[in-house]
């Protein structure tokens, strides 16, 4: 597991996948807004820069590409 620095969240597109918690961000650095999106979901909700699950993702996810994101990940069984 690689984990993110905040110096990384400047000036593009940042895409996490948490695969311990089955779920995605991605940061948005125009608005500097983050979204998440759970494995077998196709919708994101806006999250707060200092919710729980963002933070372990950013310390202990990897960075993956936008078209994992958008495409998304299924729910394990």
């Amino acid at each position: 597991m690689m984990g993110m620095g905040k110096e990384q969240f400047r000036d593009r597109d940042i895409f996490i996948d948490y695969d311990f918690e089955d779920v995605m961000f991605r940061y948005e650095p125009g608005s500097r807004r983050f979204f998440r999106k759970f494995y077998g979901e196709s919708k994101e909700d806006e999250v707060p820069y200092d919710n729980r699950l963002l933070n372990d993702a950013m310390q202990f996810g990897d960075e993956t590409d936008a078209k994992t994101y958008q495409v998304g990940k299924p729910q394990p069984d």
